[in-house]
């Protein structure tokens, strides 16, 4: 439920081919860093649209990292490219948040749909040097012990660099974009926009941020108060 949902590709793309599309490893930019990243996890893709940008020559040579079976590669001047679309649900889901005291304590929980575009960017080597990720999401926040709930939009572009190409070790994370969770007569009770720079894949060294990230304050930092607005929205 935030601005970081995807944790990297290697999260979540691999994981809807590893798990949901045969039977995301890709980022979690954050629907909040690490709590909601496992929630999110549990995901099940149940649409996939067409691929983008099928034009080009046909990538003749081994890819490292393969791209999961979702994507549609092409060779591109000295490199290769590979897109994919993708189109979730989620939820619903446990985020993690906790409002109110005794019997009226409640957990917040989370649904909605999410549109990926995502590419991939090999080098002349087949090795992997960049991918970008731009998630779309429109969901609610809801009080599972009253059914109130709060309508959200979520913009987010995620761009990962392979330092060293080809190598997952090496890669850092720059997320930015926003989420609109506005209430009448409250207004935004959840702030999340701005850039985030992660030095590791994993999103455990946060490096850089600018704006006002509420996940990280409240599931990276620790401090809970940023979501005393939020539930006092959803009737805490």
């Amino acid at each position: 439920m935030s601005q970081v949902r995807i944790a990297g590709e290697e999260t979540r793309l691999a994981f809807l081919e590893s798990v949901a599309l045969p039977k995301k490893r890709e980022v979690i930019a954050m629907r909040a860093t690490f709590m909601v990243l496992v929630a999110i996890c549990g995901v099940v893709v149940t649409l996939v649209l067409a691929p983008a940008g099928t034009a080009g020559q046909p990538v003749t040579q081994p890819l490292n990292p393969e791209p999961p079976s979702v994507y549609t590669c092409k060779t591109v001047g000295e490199g290769f490219i590979c897109e994919a679309s993708l189109l979730e649900p989620y939820g619903p889901y446990d985020n993690g948040i906790v409002c109110g005291s005794g019997s009226g304590t409640f957990d917040i929980f989370d649904q909605g749909l999410e549109t990926l575009n995502a590419i991939r960017y090999y080098d002349a080597n087949g090795d992997l040097v960049k991918r970008v990720i731009h998630d779309a999401e429109v969901g609610a926040l809801s009080n599972p012990l009253t059914g109130a709930s709060i309508p959200y939009t979520i913009n987010n572009v995620n761009t990962d660099v392979y330092v060293v190409p080809g190598d997952p070790g090496s890669v850092t994370e720059t997320t930015t974009g926003n989420q609109n969770l506005t209430v009448p007569g409250m207004g935004n009770v959840w702030k999340e926009a701005g850039r985030l720079f992660f030095a590791d894949a994993a999103l455990t060294d946060l490096e850089f941020e600018a704006g006002h990230h509420a996940a990280i304050d409240y599931y990276y930092n620790g401090d809970t108060s940023v979501a005393d607005q939020l539930c006092t929205a959803l009737g805490a």
